[in-house]
């Protein structure tokens, strides 16, 4: 059962991921021509289009892809924790699992970045998404720590401050630990 309950949560987590991809590539204005950006809308939509008639974008952001990840983020809440009641503190909790999951999101895409800055160095159509999605985080640190000897520590920077709202969200948020 407890191998059941970690593979279902896991395909829940990634597919959150998948969807808050989705809402910041709309937000950074990637590339939807992209295959990989085909990849996350095709992944997706079966679930938002639906909801997209229903529930208008504000503004870059998509709305019904946000209200699709809050709420399987509530969902995920009380599987995770293997309580299967009605509560309303999952409500909060599914917050929380939504916020931090975009930490990781933004974590994650950050190094994959860097990684692939090594070997493809934009030859890939991964990596014009990948730039797409975290110059608007590491352009303003490079301009006010630039390069050096060809080595760009924005992205250790990013990492730094996402690190820190980590322990910030340890010590002050309740429920940050178990998710």
């Amino acid at each position: 059962m407890l191998a059941l309950i970690f593979l279902v949560t896991t395909v829940i987590a990634i597919y959150i991921k998948v969807l808050l991809l989705r809402i910041w590539m709309q937000w950074a204005r990637c590339d939807f021509y992209n295959p990989f950006s085909q990849f996350v809308v095709k992944i997706t939509q079966p679930i938002i289009k639906p909801l997209r008639r229903i529930i208008p974008s504000i503004g870059p952001i998509d709305t019904a892809s946000l209200l699709v990840a809050y709420i399987i983020s509530v969902l995920l809440g009380p599987l995770a924790l293997r309580l299967f009641y009605p509560d309303p503190i999952f409500l909060y909790l599914g917050l929380v699992i939504l916020v931090k999951a975009a930490g990781v999101l933004v974590f994650w895409v950050i190094i994959i970045r860097s990684l692939m800055s090594w070997f493809s160095q934009g030859r890939n159509p991964v990596d014009l998404v990948l730039m797409q999605l975290t110059e608007p985080l590491m352009a303003p640190i490079r301009r006010i720590i630039p390069p050096m000897a060809g080595i760009d520590f924005s992205a250790m920077v990013v990492i730094l401050i996402l690190y820190a709202l980590n322990f910030i969200g340890l010590e002050y948020i309740p429920g940050w630990v178990q998710f």
